[in-house]
Protein backbone atom coordinates (compact mmCIF):
# COMPACT_ATOMS: atom_id res chain seq x y z
CA UNK A 1 0.00 0.00 0.00
CA UNK A 2 1.48 3.37 -1.10
CA UNK A 3 1.16 6.62 0.98
CA UNK A 4 -1.28 9.27 0.57
CA UNK A 5 0.27 12.20 -0.83
CA UNK A 6 0.07 14.71 2.10
CA UNK A 7 -1.96 17.45 -0.17
CA UNK A 8 -4.81 14.50 -0.96
CA UNK A 9 -4.48 14.39 2.80
CA UNK A 10 -4.99 17.52 3.42
CA UNK A 11 -7.83 18.29 0.45
CA UNK A 12 -9.81 15.56 2.12
CA UNK A 13 -9.61 16.23 5.84
CA UNK A 14 -10.77 20.01 4.62
CA UNK A 15 -13.61 18.98 2.91
CA UNK A 16 -14.33 16.06 6.10
CA UNK A 17 -14.06 19.47 8.27
CA UNK A 18 -16.36 21.47 5.54
CA UNK A 19 -19.13 19.17 5.71
CA UNK A 20 -19.10 18.05 9.58
CA UNK A 21 -19.63 22.42 9.79
CA UNK A 22 -21.99 22.58 7.59
CA UNK A 23 -23.65 19.74 8.91
CA UNK A 24 -23.29 21.39 12.61
CA UNK A 25 -25.15 24.35 10.87
CA UNK A 26 -28.27 22.83 9.26
CA UNK A 27 -29.10 20.27 12.37
CA UNK A 28 -27.58 21.52 15.18
CA UNK A 29 -29.92 24.32 17.29
CA UNK A 30 -28.11 26.30 20.58
CA UNK A 31 -30.38 25.78 23.35
CA UNK A 32 -30.23 29.48 24.20
CA UNK A 33 -32.46 29.75 20.79
CA UNK A 34 -36.02 28.26 19.97
CA UNK A 35 -36.54 26.74 16.61
CA UNK A 36 -38.16 27.91 13.92
CA UNK A 37 -41.93 26.87 13.51
CA UNK A 38 -42.57 24.74 11.00
CA UNK A 39 -44.25 25.79 7.43
CA UNK A 40 -48.02 24.98 7.44
CA UNK A 41 -47.97 22.73 4.50
CA UNK A 42 -51.93 22.95 4.28
CA UNK A 43 -54.18 26.15 4.16
CA UNK A 44 -55.98 26.78 7.77
CA UNK A 45 -59.54 25.82 8.06
CA UNK A 46 -62.12 28.37 7.25
CA UNK A 47 -63.98 29.43 11.04
CA UNK A 48 -66.56 26.56 11.58
CA UNK A 49 -70.39 27.75 12.39
CA UNK A 50 -72.08 27.33 15.43
CA UNK A 51 -73.02 24.01 16.25
CA UNK A 52 -76.28 23.07 17.76
CA UNK A 53 -74.75 19.83 19.21
CA UNK A 54 -74.60 20.09 23.02
CA UNK A 55 -71.05 21.35 24.41
CA UNK A 56 -68.51 19.10 25.33
CA UNK A 57 -68.05 18.85 29.13
CA UNK A 58 -65.37 20.85 30.48
CA UNK A 59 -61.57 19.57 30.93
CA UNK A 60 -61.48 19.79 35.02
CA UNK A 61 -58.10 19.00 36.86
CA UNK A 62 -60.76 16.33 39.14
CA UNK A 63 -64.43 14.69 39.27
CA UNK A 64 -65.84 16.25 42.35
CA UNK A 65 -66.54 12.86 43.78
CA UNK A 66 -62.93 12.12 43.59
CA UNK A 67 -62.13 15.10 46.26
CA UNK A 68 -63.22 13.41 49.73
CA UNK A 69 -65.52 15.89 51.67
CA UNK A 70 -63.80 16.97 54.63
CA UNK A 71 -60.72 16.61 53.39
CA UNK A 72 -58.90 17.09 50.20
CA UNK A 73 -56.18 16.62 46.79
CA UNK A 74 -53.19 17.83 45.92
CA UNK A 75 -52.71 17.96 42.22
CA UNK A 76 -48.76 18.74 41.97
CA UNK A 77 -48.80 19.49 38.26
CA UNK A 78 -51.39 22.35 38.27
CA UNK A 79 -50.01 23.23 41.56
CA UNK A 80 -53.56 23.44 43.06
CA UNK A 81 -55.33 22.09 46.17
CA UNK A 82 -58.94 21.02 46.33
CA UNK A 83 -60.70 20.81 49.18
CA UNK A 84 -64.29 20.34 49.91
CA UNK A 85 -64.86 21.18 54.28
CA UNK A 86 -68.55 20.07 53.45
CA UNK A 87 -70.22 18.27 50.32
CA UNK A 88 -71.57 21.34 49.11
CA UNK A 89 -68.19 23.54 49.01
CA UNK A 90 -65.35 22.81 46.79
CA UNK A 91 -62.31 25.22 47.07
CA UNK A 92 -58.71 25.64 45.48
CA UNK A 93 -55.86 27.19 46.89
CA UNK A 94 -52.42 27.61 45.28
CA UNK A 95 -49.78 24.17 46.64
CA UNK A 96 -47.05 26.97 47.04
CA UNK A 97 -46.74 27.54 51.05
CA UNK A 98 -46.42 31.02 51.70
CA UNK A 99 -43.21 30.57 54.53
CA UNK A 100 -40.61 29.48 51.86
CA UNK A 101 -42.50 28.26 48.75
CA UNK A 102 -42.38 24.90 49.32
CA UNK A 103 -44.98 22.45 47.34
CA UNK A 104 -47.90 21.05 50.25
CA UNK A 105 -47.63 17.58 49.54
CA UNK A 106 -51.28 15.68 51.50
CA UNK A 107 -54.03 16.56 52.32
CA UNK A 108 -55.27 14.77 55.77
CA UNK A 109 -57.41 14.82 58.63
CA UNK A 110 -55.57 17.29 60.61
CA UNK A 111 -55.39 20.22 57.80
CA UNK A 112 -52.88 20.68 54.26
CA UNK A 113 -49.67 20.22 55.25
CA UNK A 114 -46.63 21.63 53.79
CA UNK A 115 -43.15 18.63 53.73
CA UNK A 116 -40.66 21.42 54.20
CA UNK A 117 -40.80 22.67 57.33
CA UNK A 118 -44.13 21.06 58.58
CA UNK A 119 -46.61 24.16 58.32
CA UNK A 120 -50.15 22.85 58.54
CA UNK A 121 -53.21 24.65 56.75
CA UNK A 122 -56.78 24.59 57.38
CA UNK A 123 -58.85 22.90 54.65
CA UNK A 124 -62.21 25.32 55.11
CA UNK A 125 -60.08 28.06 54.42
CA UNK A 126 -56.22 27.69 53.58
CA UNK A 127 -55.32 29.60 57.36
CA UNK A 128 -51.92 28.46 59.01
CA UNK A 129 -52.71 26.23 62.15
CA UNK A 130 -49.35 25.25 62.83
CA UNK A 131 -45.33 25.60 61.96
CA UNK A 132 -43.25 28.75 60.92
CA UNK A 133 -46.12 29.32 57.80
CA UNK A 134 -47.95 32.89 59.35
CA UNK A 135 -49.76 33.76 55.86
CA UNK A 136 -52.61 31.54 54.64
CA UNK A 137 -52.54 29.93 51.17
CA UNK A 138 -53.67 31.64 48.43
CA UNK A 139 -57.19 31.12 47.49
CA UNK A 140 -57.44 30.04 43.73
CA UNK A 141 -60.89 30.58 41.77
CA UNK A 142 -62.50 27.15 41.16
CA UNK A 143 -65.98 26.46 39.98
CA UNK A 144 -68.06 22.92 39.29
CA UNK A 145 -69.09 22.55 36.12
CA UNK A 146 -70.36 19.28 34.61
CA UNK A 147 -69.47 17.22 38.18
CA UNK A 148 -65.78 18.60 37.44
CA UNK A 149 -63.53 20.64 39.65
CA UNK A 150 -62.62 23.67 36.87
CA UNK A 151 -60.06 26.64 37.98
CA UNK A 152 -61.47 29.76 36.75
Amino acid sequence: MSPIPRRRLLAGAGAAVACCAAGCATYGTPRDTAPAAPAPTTPAPAAAAPSSSPAAAPAGIAAVDDVPVGGGRVFAEQQVVVTRPDADTVLAFDATCPHQGCLVDQVSQAGISCPCHGSLFAVSDGAPLDGPATAPLTSRPVRVEGGQVVLA
